[in-house]
C-alpha cells in the first residue's frame, strides 16, 4: 500500500494560527476589541513597511512574547481549542480576507501601558486599548 501525503494549498489558515498566537500572547484575548486592534495594527504595520503579514508577526522588536525571555512567551503555546484563542483565530482570519476594518486608527506600533520602551518617547499614542497603546 502506498501512502500519499496531500498538502493543503490555503497557507491562510496557517498564518491565521500564527497571527493568533502571537495576538492571543501579547494580549491573553482580554476582550474583542484589543484583540482586533492588535489584528488591525498588523495588518497597518505590513502595509505601511511593505513587509509580509508573516514577516511582522514574527519581528520579535514589535512583538514581545515571542522572545524566549519574555514572562509571556508561555502564551504563544495556548491550547488551540482554547475559546479565547479560537476568538483570536476568527479575527484574524476575517483579517486575511479583507472582513476586518482598521480598529486602530492606522496604527503600526504599540505597547503595554505598564512600560515605555525608548521610541514611544518622542511620539504621542493615537489610541489606548485595554492597556495597549498604539502609535502611527
Amino acid at each position: 500500500m502506498k501512502l500519499i501525503l496531500i498538502k493543503n494549498p490555503d497557507s491562510s489558515q496557517r498564518i491565521a494560527y500564527k497571527i493568533a498566537r502571537v495576538v492571543y500572547a501579547e494580549t491573553c484575548a482580554a476582550s474583542l476589541r484589543v484583540v482586533e486592534a492588535l489584528t488591525s495594527m498588523i495588518k497597518n504595520n505590513a502595509i505601511a513597511t511593505g513587509r509580509t503579514i508573516d514577516d511582522v508577526v514574527s519581528d520579535t522588536e514589535l512583538f514581545e512574547s515571542i522572545n524566549p525571555a519574555s514572562r509571556n512567551h508561555h502564551l504563544n503555546n495556548v491550547e488551540i481549542n482554547n475559546r479565547e484563542m479560537q476568538m483570536c483565530v476568527r479575527v484574524a482570519t476575517r483579517m486575511l480576507h479583507g472582513g476586518l476594518p482598521d480598529c486602530c486608527y492606522g496604527a503600526t506600533r504599540f505597547h503595554r501601558d505598564c512600560k515605555i520602551p525608548a521610541w514611544a518617547i518622542s511620539r504621542g499614542y493615537i489610541a489606548d486599548i485595554d492597556g495597549l497603546l498604539f502609535y502611527l
